[in-house]
């Protein structure tokens, strides 16, 4: 029974009431230890639903996907009925088979995959104990599969600690677990079988804090001495049921700290590794009688953490080191225990120990393999302080600044990169120092050769020479390829570091230092770095641009190399020049051999800036086909950014707010904060182009919020853009315009955003009477169409020109710019046309202008200038009547209408699961939804309708 947990129970109920209905959901209990928190999950476990348990293991926290092991082991005959893709990663993460290591968020979907399939024939229960002791990988799995959850049936209940770093859980419901009420404390102290004095049962009642643990296990061990040194609860705790150990038997608490020394359920390894230590398994009976824990005789559970810290942390150092030997000597010889082998050693080491550090390195390599970064960071770092040898050390340094790089622990990165810095310099200088000793000693000898030629054993004493003169030249190469590779590598995290914690001009710099250091020897190598400067280099200027592609230029570079063509397509376009077609050099670098999709993501970015829009929207479209296909979910994100941008200039704002929905979602679920800003600012721009201020405004302040970097957001520009257009449609030109003043500094001058204001710029000030203003932006537009030789470019400077003509030479102006042919802009010329032949008298004329702008306005949803065009034709005595329908689709969310569309196209429930990055009943709920809005009664009768945009 539960004391004064109703609320709580309720909140369960309702969860678990919905998954009996078919809904999903997820809740995380937060509370200090003892609160209540496995309580709670115990009595969900005992509602009647069938239920998986799993729980955070100290001990293995730096084991990758050992706890999401615990959790699929039920059902793991179901993993071979996932999908191919989602069927080997999760089948990498847990080291079976040869599979390549996938894509850590393909295993968070198929772990969604394999619930829903779990929960096919009714609800589904999932418990997470000790969420705080998750390893890394597992907690990423678990919260990527919860956020997720929609219509499967199933439910996620979260238990962990409270504090800031206690497995944050950003998106998930949260229930925070405070004492309990006055009276259910008062019970539960009551219902314990230790009798009190009034007094002592008052003091506990008001130190407890409603904490259910101590009001448990505190009775037994109250005394007097606690009013004069009175300890933190979680201590007090501790130092209870350590109390409790002691009284033990000596061989019951040498089998418990190697119990608490192992950490893990199975009793196997511990009973053979204390037998060393002269106890056996008989001897738990008593710790069992205790009621510090539970056993089967094959497995362990403990009553509470806190009794294991006290059985592990209580004993003396001499003993805890003993029983780590004992463990790893026990779990010598299976490939399956060889990490938590190498763990054990590490903590039975007391100083240098090369055995435990290779073995840690192994593990860590593994784990890296498996895209456990976060746990192979901690064991590179650990096996680098028990390395013996310093160049060992140096290596294994670099490896842990290079992993935590790739796991996104830019502090952490950033630290080991300057302990590897500073030993590099010391194994540099210790070998020249050798190798100059070396020849030091050669140049004496040599003063004197022919006299030692001459004398007896010359023979001996030349090939000592000889292998002198080798150690001396092994020296100074050592310490040459210690200068070059460690230097370049360090180079590369520190800038990757700084770049994240928002210095960009220093990120940059360093990685030019390093393109320029390594231009001679390895023009390959630099130019691998330089595709990051151009990433760098795009926050600071056209400065840093041209100095990007100004040593791109002096690289050479060998034409079937796959680096070739990006490096030649990043550093000419973001100059602002078309270099190449950007299919050409997309198609090259993938004969060459590049890593499609990754090493071609960022041509798609380059390529909006020469407005090769079409080109950027085919080469997404295919990319985030093979991120799909491959299971590199990460990449999606970005790739969704760029189709969203392109299908938007190209007239497409349906699809392209699909894409960016999308892209947001995945980007929130997988922790991408420099991509939420974005796409929150671009979704922001899709608003602003409905008229939908709320929702513009929202997504704007969202994109600059201070967690993504505040005003210098990289979300930022695409806001201001967004909050401009808004106001620009609204007539608002005061505000339009102090807006786009933020599009005329740079970095966003000359970002894409910077770029595609500038025709708004131009009608802005024009309106407000600021012709050297207009005058100005007219410049800059007219020249990126000269350096792109795009036409619509052009079309937009030619209608720049006509809101600065006057006369018939306005006219030829807005007839050129109509040349275009994109949907948006040529609307918003034909408004303008229309408004200047108004202005002109010519009634006639400016209608047939005005009825073409206001159908392609109210053909791409854009209210407010279907409003402004409405207004001018009301000028002229024209009435417009209802509104056009905006196609079936209009009635759909976006994400209903992204699975209508592709269930239209034949792909299956499951086919569509993959591709979206959900769960097929999921996407079945979504269909289920959408028919009766469309009028459909299946999925055949979708093909019937014109769902084109």
């Amino acid at each position: 029974m539960l004391h004064g947990r109703e609320a709580e129970q309720a909140t369960i109920d309702d969860l678990l009431t919905g998954a009996r209905a078919g809904r999903s959901g997820a809740l995380v209990l937060r509370g200090e230890a003892g609160i209540g928190k496995s309580a709670l999950l115990d009595y969900a476990a005992a509602q009647g639903i069938p239920t998986v348990r799993s729980a955070g293991i100290e001990s293995e926290a730096e084991l990758p996907f050992a706890a999401l092991h615990l959790l699929v082991r039920p059902g793991m005959e179901l993993v071979r009925q996932l999908p191919p893709r989602q069927r080997e990663a999760i089948e990498a993460a847990f080291g079976l088979g040869d599979s390549t290591p996938a894509d850590r968020m393909l295993i968070g979907l198929a772990l969604l995959t394999l619930l829903a399939e779990e929960a096919a024939e009714g609800p589904l229960l999932c418990l997470i104990d000790d969420a705080h002791w998750l390893d890394r990988a597992t907690a990423q799995t678990l919260l990527f599969a919860a956020r997720r959850l929609d219509a499967e049936g199933v439910v996620m209940l979260f238990a962990t600690r409270t504090g800031p770093d206690d497995f944050p859980a950003p998106g998930l419901p949260e229930l925070a677990l405070s004492g309990l009420r006055a009276d259910a404390a008062a019970a539960l102290l009551d219902a314990g079988p230790t009798r009190l004095t009034p007094a002592t049962r008052y003091r506990l009642l008001a130190e407890s804090g409603g904490n259910p643990l101590a009001l448990l296990e505190l009775p037994s061990v109250v005394g007097a001495t606690d009013d004069l040194n009175p300890l933190p609860l979680t201590q007090r705790l501790q130092l209870a049921f350590h109390g409790r150990i002691a009284r033990l038997p000596a061989a019951t608490r040498t089998i418990l700290l190697v119990a608490a020394a192992s950490g893990a359920g199975d009793l196997a390894p511990v009973v053979r590794a204390a037998a060393v230590l002269g106890a056996a398994l008989p001897d738990l009976q008593p710790a069992a009688d205790a009621g510090l824990i539970n056993t089967d005789g094959q497995t362990l559970t403990w009553r509470h953490p806190l009794s294991r810290a006290a059985a592990y942390q209580g004993s003396a150092l001499t003993d805890r080191l003993a029983a780590h030997r004992a463990l790893a000597d026990a779990l010598d010889g299976g490939n399956d225990t060889a990490d938590l082998r190498a763990w054990h050693l590490a903590c039975a080491a007391t100083g240098p120990d090369e055995q435990a550090a290779t073995a840690l390195e192994h593990t860590a390599d593994r784990a890296r393999r498996r895209n456990g970064f976060h746990g192979a960071v901690a064991a590179y770092d650990r096996a680098a302080a028990l390395s013996v040898d310093t160049e060992a050390l140096l290596r294994r340094l670099v490896l842990a600044a290079e992993t935590a790089t790739e796991a996104g622990l830019t502090d952490q990165a950033a630290h080991l990169a300057d302990r590897a810095a500073a030993l590099n310099v010391d194994t540099r200088a210790r070998l020249r120092r050798r190798a100059s000793a070396t020849g030091a000693e050669l140049d004496e000898g040599a003063t004197h050769s022919a006299d030692r030629a001459a004398a007896p054993n010359a023979g001996a004493r030349t090939r000592g020479r000889a292998l002198a003169t080798e150690a001396a030249l092994t020296d100074r190469a050592a310490a040459q390829s210690v200068d070059g590779e460690y230097d370049l590598r360090l180079a590369l995290v520190r800038a990757q570091a700084e770049f994240a914690a928002g210095k960009p001009g220093s990120a940059h710099r360093r990685l030019m230092a390093a393109a320029i250091g390594s231009a001679a020897n390895d023009p390959r190598g630099a130019a691998r770095i330089l595709t990051r400067a151009v990433h760098t280099a795009w926050y600071l200027g056209p400065a840093e641009l041209d100095e990007v592609a100004d040593l791109a230029a002096t690289l050479r570079l060998d034409e079937d190399d796959p680096t070739t063509p990006i490096v030649r397509y990043l550093t000419g376009s973001v100059a602002g020049h078309r270099t190449v077609d950007l299919r050409d050099a997309a198609d090259t670098a993938r004969a060459n051999g590049a890593d499609s999709p990754a090493d071609l993501v960022q041509l798609c970015g380059s390529g909006l800036v020469v407005g090769q829009d079409d080109q950027v929207g085919e080469l997404a479209d295919e990319l985030i086909a093979e991120s799909r296909e491959q299971g590199r979910i990460a990449l999606l994100a970005p790739l969704l950014f760029f189709r969203s941008e392109a299908a938007l200039f190209g007239g497409r704002p349906g699809e392209s707010r699909v894409a960016a929905e999308e892209g947001l979602r995945i980007a929130e679920d997988i922790g991408q904060p420099q991509w939420i800003s974005q796409l929150s600012a671009f979704l922001a721009y899709l608003a602003a182009l409905r008229g939908d201020e709320q929702t513009c405004r929202a997504h704007a302040d969202r994109a600059a919020a201070e967690e993504f970097g505040g005003a210098q957001s990289v979300g930022a520009p695409w806001a201001h853009a967004a909050l401009a257009l808004l106001a620009l449609g609204r007539g608002r030109l005061e505000q339009a315009r102090a807006e786009l003043e933020h599009m005329t500094i740079e970095p966003a001058r000359h970002h894409v955003s910077g770029l595609r204001c500038l025709a708004d710029q131009i009608e802005v000030a024009t309106r407000l009477g600021a012709t050297e203003q207009a005058t100005e932006a007219l410049a800059r537009l007219t020249a990126w169409s000269a350096r792109a030789g795009q036409e619509w470019i052009a079309a937009l400077a030619a209608r720049g020109s006509a809101l600065l003509a006057d006369g018939p030479s306005a006219e030829q102006h807005f007839l050129a710019a109509l040349a275009g042919n994109r949907p948006f802009d040529e609307a918003r010329t034909r408004l303008l046309y229309g408004e200047w032949l108004r202005r002109d008298k010519r009634k006639v004329d400016a209608r047939g202008q005005l009825e073409q702008a206001l159908e392609l306005f109210e053909r791409l949803d854009a209210t407010p200038w279907s409003d402004r065009t409405r207004t001018e034709l009301a000028a002229l005595g024209v009435g417009t009547g209802a509104k056009a329908s905006k196609g079936p689709l209009s009635v759909l969310t976006p994400q209903e209408s992204q699975i209508v569309r592709l269930a239209a196209q034949g792909l299956s429930n499951r086919e569509i699961a993959a591709r979206l990055v959900l769960s097929h009943r999921t996407v079945g709920h979504h269909l289920y939804k959408a028919y009766p809005k469309l009028g459909v009664l299946s999925r055949g009768e979708l093909s019937e309708l014109d769902l084109a945009q």
